[in-house]
C-alpha cells in the first residue's frame, strides 16, 4: 500500500499566478511621488514602479527594465505632462548613462531630495532628528569628478570595441567621449581614449580604463594579456601627448611604466600631499572632501591634549589633519596595503603623532591593543555597510565626541540607534553632496555623550 501524503504541504494553492510584465514593455504611468533614490513611483494594476527618469506628478510612457513579483522597474521613454520643476537634461547620455541618474532634476532639487532621503531615514529607523541641522556642503554640480573607471569590452560579433559607461540597469557600454561630470583635466583623455584603444593589436585582452587627476594625470588600463611593443608605443605616445602617467595592470598590483613617478593628492588647507596608487578609495570630488574634512575637525573640535581615534582612515584623508591639532591620533583600516600607504603619508608630511593599524572592522573592537587607552574622540568613515559591529561597543572607549561620516543613510540610522542605547545624543547632521546629478547621499553626523 502506498504511503498517505498527510496535511496540505503539496495541495496546489488554488488561484491563477499573476503574469509577469515582460521585459521591454512600454506602460503609460502617473508618477505619484519619488522613492529615495529618485526614481518616480507608480501604482497599476497591484504593482509598484519604480520609474527612472521621471518625477512626482508627471505622466510618461515607461519601458520595462526588469520584473520581478509585485515590483517592475522602468526607465521613463516619453514625458506626456511634465513636472514643473523637469529641466532638459544637460548631458545628451543622461536617459541612458549609468552614471548620473538625477540631471532631469535642478540642482537645488537634488539638494532637497538627498535632504528628505537622510532625514527619513534618521526618523523611520532611529526615531529621531538631529538638533541642528547644517546647511549642505556643496560644490559645482558638473566638472567634479576626479577619478572614473571606464567600461572597455570587446564585441566578436561586431568586431568591435566597445569604450564608454555602464547604461543604466544593464550591461550595455554607452560610448561616451565627453562627460560633463568629469574634470576639465580628463576631459582631453577622454575624448582621445576610444580611438586611441582601437589601435591595440590585441582588443580581446583589454579590460577597464581606470582616470585619475590629482599631482598628477594617471592613465591605468587593466589587461588580461601581455603587450606588444608596438602595443606599449602607442599608450605611452597617447600618455605623453595628454601629460599622463601610464600606469598598467596585470595579474598583480597597478604598476607605473615609470617607476621614478609619483601620484597623489593635496589637502590644501593643510599643506598636505597623500601618496595614491589606482585601486586605493579616494574621494572623487576633491572641492567636496577638503570642504568634508573642515567640517568634520570643526565638528569634532579636538584639542592640543586628546587623544583621537580615526576608524576606516583610508590613505589618512582625515587623520593626517586631525593629527596637525591633536596630542595623538590612532588610525585603524581593514586594508594592509592602505594601512602601509597612509603610515608613509604620515612620515613624508613629517607627522609623528598618528600610529596606523590594520584590523578588521567589521568585527567589534575587543582585545585591541591601541583601544585600551582610551580616546577623548572618534571619527568614522566606514562603507555602505556602515559600521555596526564597531559602533556596539564604542561607549567603551571614553569618547564623549564622535563624527559619523556616512556614504549609506540606511546604515548610518541602523547605527545611530546603537549609539544611542550606549547614551549618545544626535547633535547635529547634515548631508555631502560627493556625487551631484545623482542620488547618492554622503551624510555627517555629530553625535555627544550624555
Amino acid at each position: 500500500m502506498a504511503k498517505q501524503e498527510r496535511g496540505l504541504r503539496f495541495q496546489p494553492a488554488g488561484g491563477t499566478k499573476a503574469a509577469q510584465v515582460p521585459t521591454g514593455k512600454k506602460q503609460r504611468l502617473n508618477i505619484e511621488r519619488l522613492a529615495n533614490d529618485g526614481r518616480g513611483i507608480a501604482f497599476i494594476e497591484g504593482r509598484t514602479w519604480f520609474v527612472a527618469g521621471a518625477l512626482a506628478g508627471e505622466e510618461v510612457e515607461a519601458r520595462v527594465l526588469g520584473a520581478h513579483g509585485k515590483v517592475v522597474e522602468a526607465r521613463t521613454e516619453r514625458v506626456f505632462k511634465a513636472s514643473e520643476i523637469r529641466r532638459e537634461a544637460p548631458c545628451v547620455h543622461a536617459s541612458k548613462c549609468g552614471g548620473c541618474s538625477v540631471q532631469h532634476l535642478p540642482h537645488e532639487e537634488q539638494l532637497a531630495l538627498k535632504q528628505r532621503m537622510l532625514a527619513e531615514q534618521l526618523s523611520r529607523v532611529a526615531g529621531v532628528e538631529p538638533q541642528e541641522w547644517a546647511a549642505p556642503l556643496t560644490g559645482p554640480e558638473f566638472g567634479y569628478r576626479r577619478r572614473a573607471r571606464i567600461a572597455v569590452r570587446w564585441d566578436a560579433r561586431a568586431k568591435h570595441l566597445e569604450v564608454g559607461f555602464r547604461a543604466a540597469g544593464s550591461q550595455d557600454i554607452v560610448a561616451i567621449d565627453h562627460c560633463l561630470v568629469l574634470v576639465q583635466a580628463l576631459q582631453p583623455i577622454m575624448t582621445g581614449l576610444p580611438a586611441m584603444l582601437r589601435q591595440l593589436g590585441n582588443p580581446k585582452a583589454l579590460g577597464h580604463v581606470e582616470l585619475f587627476s590629482g599631482s598628477a594625470i594617471a592613465v591605468l588600463l587593466r589587461h588580461m594579456a601581455p603587450l606588444s611593443d608596438a602595443d606599449m608605443k602607442v599608450l605611452q605616445d597617447f600618455c605623453i601627448t595628454h601629460n599622463a602617467q601610464l600606469w598598467l595592470q596585470g595579474e598583480g598590483e597597478p604598476q607605473p611604466v615609470d617607476l621614478t613617478q609619483s601620484l597623489g593628492y593635496r589637502l590644501e588647507t593643510w599643506g598636505l600631499k597623500l601618496a595614491y596608487r589606482p585601486g586605493d578609495f579616494v574621494q572623487v570630488n576633491a572641492g567636496v572632501n577638503e570642504a568634508m574634512v573642515a567640517q568634520a575637525i570643526k565638528w569634532l573640535a579636538p584639542q592640543a591634549d586628546e587623544r583621537i581615534l580615526d576608524l576606516f582612515c583610508g590613505l589618512g584623508n582625515f587623520a593626517l589633519p586631525l593629527a596637525q591639532k591633536a596630542r595623538e591620533v590612532v588610525a585603524v583600516e581593514g586594508v594592509a596595503t592602505m594601512v602601509e600607504r597612509a603610515a608613509q603619508n604620515a612620515v613624508s608630511n613629517s607627522l609623528h603623532n598618528a600610529v596606523f593599524f590594520q584590523a578588521d572592522l567589521s568585527q567589534p573592537l575587543v582585545d585591541a591593543t591601541w583601544a585600551k587607552a582610551g580616546f577623548n574622540a572618534v571619527l568614522l568613515d566606514p562603507p555602505r555597510d556602515g559600521a555596526y559591529e564597531v559602533v556596539r561597543k564604542l561607549s567603551g572607549l571614553g569618547a564623549k565626541r564622535l563624527v559619523y561620516v556616512s556614504c549609506n543613510p540606511a546604515t548610518l540610522a541602523r547605527d545611530t540607534v546603537e549609539l544611542m542605547k550606549q547614551g549618545y545624543r544626535l547633535k547635529r547632521a547634515a548631508i555631502l553632496d560627493m556625487f551631484p546629478q545623482t542620488a547618492h547621499v554622503e551624510a555627517m553626523a555629530l553625535f555627544e555623550a550624555d
